[in-house]
């Protein structure tokens, strides 16, 4: 008697599980948000969704019901106009319900209704719409930079980080500005981009990260240097000061006189080479030091060997007081001139020939004139024998 009764049970809940789920069965038509605000006067396409709820698969007709007057109304799948979708059991497709009011719209709310249906006409789902239509507003750009004033040297390049953003409810074209000074090079990027962009397209409400790169001529005084970046959209525009400060810095050439990089030295005596010590920099060149990397044996000197101060673009000669080595043989040797400041080196390098002294070469020149005699004398002495 009991098996009985729990047959009868699990009948019952059988039953009952069947007819909520006959209940639940059906077509469904949904999207994300039935009501929207659009602008006046554009084309806007919604999302759609039909789903097919434990029925078989069918073909579903799509139909725009209360249109109001002047609109037109297309359904799109697969980029293409479409008027029924096929929808396989506990599956969905999506579609795109394409609106386009009249230009003159009036601003106002309007209301439509879409409808899904199978062929027969028994089974059908319905979405209500609401669309208000707002005036367009006027197009609106913000532009923001993290650190509007950069510091470095002439060798530096300086980059700024902004973040340009669409305040209006419609998509631009941002085009940018950047009005650098003369001779300044400058580059943008969106994001961490590699390409130079001077254009990019900017949805409602988004923002994007620009990359600002300016880079100062190679011969700059010190200074601070303007830089207007603008980002333009039609008729709107925002706008961002930009400070990059060059700090002077010294910077050293080292050469011989009018350039010459070679010279001639005497073995057993001190020769003097003249070298020039220049400050091409924006800065003053102080406490700068010579000294000398000589072939073995050599003794280098220089006066002076620490010059106080150069200022920018002079120069200051010095002289090396040059004793070569007394093994040192009659041939070309090179000599490296160093000039140091403030953690900035520059050398060059001489090329330096060997000779030997004349002082030598008159001795020679008298020892073979007297060998010369001796022999001439021996000659008329004994050859009248």
């Amino acid at each position: 008697m009991r098996r009985v009764f729990t047959l009868i049970g699990i009948a019952l809940i059988w039953s009952f599980m069947v007819v909520e789920a006959q209940k639940a069965a059906g077509l469904r038509l949904f999207t994300a948000y039935p009501a929207r605000t659009i602008p006046s006067g554009e084309t806007v396409s919604l999302p759609l969704t039909v789903r097919n709820v434990g029925l078989a698969p069918q073909i579903v007709r799509l139909e725009v019901q209360d249109l109001p007057e002047g609109w037109k109304a297309t359904f799109l799948g697969g980029g293409q106009a479409v008027q029924s979708v096929y929808v396989d059991t506990d599956e969905s497709v999506n579609v795109n319900l394409k609106l386009e009011p009249p230009k003159d719209l009036a601003p106002g709310v309007y209301r439509l209704a879409v409808r899904a249906r199978s062929p027969e006409g028994r089974l059908q789902a319905e979405l209500l719409l609401e669309l208000t239509v707002a005036e367009k507003q006027p197009a609106k750009l913000t532009l923001e930079v993290e650190l509007p004033t950069l510091r470095g040297t002439s060798a530096s390049s300086f980059r700024y980080r902004a973040t340009v953003k669409n305040e209006s409810d419609q998509e631009l074209l941002v085009n940018l500005d950047i009005e650098a000074p003369e001779g300044w090079r400058a580059t943008s990027r969106v994001g961490f981009g590699t390409e130079e962009v001077t254009s990019f397209p900017l949805k409602a409400g988004e923002s994007k990260n620009l990359d600002i790169e300016l880079r100062p001529p190679k011969q700059i005084a010190a200074g601070e240097y303007p830089t207007t970046l603008r980002a333009l959209a039609g008729e709107a525009q925002a706008m961002v000061a930009l400070k990059s400060v060059i700090i002077g810095q010294p910077e050293l050439s080292v050469t011989g006189i009018e350039g010459r990089l070679s010279g001639q030295v005497y073995v057993g005596q001190e020769n003097v080479l003249k070298v020039i010590v220049k400050n091409q920099g924006s800065a003053p060149a102080r406490s700068v030091e010579l000294s000398a990397f000589e072939p073995s044996g050599w003794k280098v000197e220089f006066d002076p060997k620490v010059i106080a101060e150069i200022a920018p673009e002079q120069e200051v000669e010095v002289t090396a007081k040059i004793k070569p080595s007394e093994r040192a043989i009659v041939g070309d040797y090179m000599l490296t001139v160093t000039a140091r400041t403030e953690g900035i080196s520059e050398s060059a390098q001489f090329r330096l020939s060997v000779q030997t002294s004349t002082l030598w070469g008159i001795v020679g020149i008298a020892l073979i004139a007297v060998a010369l005699g001796v022999v001439g004398l021996a000659v008329a002495r004994f050859g009248r024998r």
